[in-house]
């Protein structure tokens, strides 16, 4: 794999499985210095034995990024294990898909602390880090349902299509410092998250409504995650990249 990340410090937040354990897989194997955040120590542990075991860097930041001293802490322990910040993958979330009437306070309160409000502290937290004139890049993940949105899922994609409005506000904020922000909009990928979610019926209709035939993965979100953060994308920001095999905007 190239090294085209060498010595980068990167973080990314929930990634103790998943999309974001892959893309720390990913960006090690690029080069970068990796934190990898999740509030299961155990998850942390697994993912950074992972890493350093296939020969990457990485080490571990077991913290409630939800609130804006959580992630501000996971930022500095990033900036003082590296000696520098270069890239945030804000990619922590926390699910529960409700009818209309069943939606309560506390599911939303969670998700949007987690999703959204992690998301502007996480930035807020990553544009004191990073150099003024190195600058860095962010990569927020966002969803499809951003964009095409189905039943029981008015808070979660009020949420996502909300990601993509940060992300652009940031980029336009951020961009004079040569800190790019981008968004990523997977579709729905078997992950251990998704599980829940996920029958053998629903991902045959999935599959027979994707262009491309066949269910995402978490090497393939990974992989647009690491181009967004790379020096590939240097003169890419306040974009929204959708990975879906192009069952969004199409209708077969």
């Amino acid at each position: 794999m190239q090294q085209d990340m060498l010595g980068l410090v990167a973080l990314i937040t929930g990634a103790g499985n998943g999309i974001g354990r892959e893309t720390a897989r990913q960006m090690a194997g690029r080069g970068a210095i990796v934190g990898v955040n999740d509030l299961k120590e155990e998850f942390v542990e697994a993912a950074v034995a992972e890493i350093r075991e296939a020969g990457g860097q990485a080490f571990g930041v077991v913290a409630n990024v939800s609130t804006q001293e959580g992630i501000a802490g996971a930022v500095q322990q990033a900036l003082d294990h590296g000696g520098r910040f270069d890239i945030l993958v804000n990619n922590a979330a926390w699910v529960r898909y409700q009818a209309v009437p069943d939606i309560t306070p506390e599911t939303m309160d969670r998700m949007l602390n987690v999703a959204f409000k992690g998301v502007v502290w996480g930035i807020q937290a990553a544009a004191a880090a990073m150099d003024p004139e190195r600058g860095g890049a962010i990569v927020n993940v966002a969803s499809t349902a951003a964009l095409r949105s189905t039943k029981s899922s008015i808070v979660y994609s009020g949420i996502k299509s909300g990601i993509l409005g940060i992300t652009r506000a940031a980029a336009a904020e951020l961009g004079a410092r040569n800190i790019r922000v981008n968004a990523l909009c997977p579709s729905a990928v078997p992950t251990e998250g998704t599980q829940r979610n996920r029958n053998a019926e629903r991902d045959a209709k999935r599959i027979a409504s994707t262009p491309l035939g066949r269910l995402g993965t978490v090497t393939d979100i990974a992989r647009g995650i690491c181009f967004l953060a790379s020096n590939e994308a240097g003169f890419v920001t306040a974009q929204s990249l959708v990975i879906d095999g192009g069952v969004t905007v199409t209708n077969i």
